[in-house]
């Protein structure tokens, strides 16, 4: 299996780089790569734009990712952005049926004498309807509304005929659709070269076929495309209609607290009294832990991620030159008293000299610090990877490392906030929850000792909510009692602070402010370096040097590299 996942990783590494060099003749723009499976713009990711321009590498062949990187070409080469975004209607499939519309536009725009582009984006729009139909998607009324629509408005637009394997089955969907969209379709032929004018009349239809589907029922094909993509085509009608375009991903930004600044920047808690600090695995049944253990391994194994090449890695940012003896009888360097005698007895030997013998060691821990709020749970996979596998590597590097997590003992403050409520509820009483932080491997255990540990980040009871300024404090306390050259704390998250109980009884902004003091207090101290790894945002609202990292398309190299470049000061977002 591991053999598998490998092959497939170098060949959809291949593809992608094959693919990115054809987008970047095609379009003429040069700054542009796939990242995790995704098309970036320098470090910034694209829109996944229409669903049509996702080949699966375990079903596809190569034709349709060539055809899908042409017409990536075409949608950056042809299309302005803003305005697309600004005629977009609101509803989801409305804007799915907007954006496949815009990208039938640009398709049709290649001349004719780009024959093979053409070939291209034909063969990849067959293979796409044939996987929209094998799916089963085509069996529900919603599905074969949408699927009727894509083949007549391609057959407009491009002035060929609709899938023949197809044409008998979607005969009396397109008799229906006629009389709702007949005129806007004409109107999408006459205005394809002009992308305001096409816009109006491509909204239209958009919100005519969206009312429609709203009438069959829209969770049939939603639950449709659900069912398909458990199957082996992994067929699916999603695309990020909602995502991130050229800003990259959402930034996370430290709100005003108007409480925090009124209290000279100090910060309060209203009660310590139901602070905890866990062994992560004590919190989880030993049999449980067994099973989250083996699922972790299979989630890395799929994946093929080398170990051996990430220790390599992080010894080569992390690994200080530390003295290791002499090498003697050499011909230059200092001169060896011991040998001195010879410059008697033998003048000609040159062979008088000895050097320090360098080599690179590991003087540094590195902490992970690991967000556990309720919104990480949908991104536990990947996290879980990448702290296993750092910790893992680092300790092949000769590098010791702690792998902690902070949240919270319950939800809305729990039994803090009951006794503020009893207290008579004080104004302004600072933090008010129950902190629990979380010891999932400490800096003197082993990777294979603190193996099962590790894997108790499945455990989803233990995400609450999150204190990070104190996390971040208590993180670096840890460190600096460790008798090292380098300390790095890596902190991974997905937000901003958030306690409900606290927001609501002092401000929005006010953990935020304290997380913001404290990464500005470190960074002034310099004791220990602390670094954000965004999942999914960008935290540089926060941390001075951070990394956004995309979990969606899964754990790969190239988001191992990100964070080995970060660590190594290669990154400042």
């Amino acid at each position: 299996m591991k053999l598998l996942a490998e092959t497939l990783e170098r060949r959809q590494q291949h593809i992608e780089s094959l693919c990115a060099a054809a987008i970047r003749a095609l379009s003429g723009q040069r700054d542009l790569r796939f990242r995790g499976g995704r098309l970036h713009r320098g470090n910034f990711r694209l829109p996944d734009f229409a669903p049509h321009l996702h080949p699966s590498l375990e079903q596809d062949d190569f034709a349709s990712f060539r055809g899908a990187a042409d017409g990536l070409a075409l949608r950056l080469k042809h299309s302005d952005a803003e305005l697309h975004r600004r005629h977009a209607p609101e509803g989801r499939s409305a804007r799915l049926i907007y954006e496949l519309l815009e990208q039938l536009r640009v398709e049709s725009l290649v001349p004719e004498a780009m024959a093979g582009v053409r070939r291209n984006l034909q063969h990849r729009f067959d293979a796409w309807s044939m996987a929209f139909h094998d799916s089963g998607l085509t069996e529900t009324q919603s599905g074969l509304v949408l699927y009727t629509l894509a083949q007549v408005a391609r057959s407009r637009l491009h002035g060929t005929g609709v899938l023949a394997h197809t044409e008998d089955l979607i005969e009396q969907t397109r008799d229906q659709l006629m009389p709702l969209v007949a005129h806007e379709l004409v109107a999408l032929r006459r205005h394809r070269f002009e992308q305001a004018a096409f816009a109006l009349h491509a909204r239209v239809i958009a919100e005519r076929i969206d009312t429609l589907l709203g009438v069959l029922g829209e969770d049939e094909s939603a639950g449709a495309a659900d069912d398909a993509e458990a199957n082996p085509m992994r067929f699916s009608l999603r695309m990020d209609v909602d995502g991130q375009d050229e800003a990259g991903a959402p930034r996370a930004e430290a709100e005003g607290s108007a409480v925090f600044a009124g209290a000279e920047g100090s910060y309060h808690v209203f009660t310590t009294a139901y602070d905890s600090e866990y062994g992560a695995a004590t919190l989880v049944r030993a049999e449980l832990l067994r099973e989250f253990r083996g699922r972790l391994d299979r989630l890395i194994a799929e994946r093929g991620l080398n170990v051996l090449r990430l220790a390599r890695q992080l010894k080569a940012v992390l690994a200080l030159p530390q003295h290791d003896g002499w090498e003697g009888s050499r011909e230059d360097g200092r001169i060896d008293g011991a040998r001195l005698a010879q410059l008697i007895s033998t003048p000609a030997e040159r062979r008088l000299f000895r050097a320090e013998r360098i080599d690179p060691g590991g003087d540094v821990v590195v902490g992970l610090l690991i967000d556990c709020s309720g919104s990480m749970r949908r991104h536990i996979d990947a996290v879980a990877m990448l702290v296993d596998l750092f910790s893992r590597a680092l300790e092949m590097a000769g590098v010791d490392s702690e792998v902690l997590g902070f949240s919270t003992g319950a939800w809305h403050g729990g039994r803090a906030a009951r006794d503020w409520m009893r207290a008579g509820r004080p104004r302004h009483p600072g933090r008010l929850n129950e902190r629990c932080h979380l010891v999932f491997k400490d800096a003197n255990t082993a990777w294979r000792r603190a193996r099962p540990a590790i894997a108790a980040l499945f455990k989803s009871e233990l995400f609450r909510e999150g204190l990070d300024g104190e996390a971040v404090d208590w993180a670096v306390a840890r460190l600096t009692r460790r008798d090292a050259a380098r300390r790095l704390l890596i902190v991974f998250s997905d937000g901003c602070p958030m306690d409900s109980a606290t927001m609501q009884a002092n401000d929005d902004g006010y953990l935020a402010q304290h997380l913001l003091q404290v990464l500005q207090r470190h960074d002034a101290e310099g004791v220990v370096q602390v670094l954000g790894v965004g999942v999914g945002l960008d935290l540089s609202g926060f941390y001075g040097r951070c990394q956004a990292i995309d979990p969606g398309p899964g754990l790969r190299h190239d988001t191992l590299d990100e964070i080995v470049a970060l660590i190594a000061g290669r990154v400042r977002r």
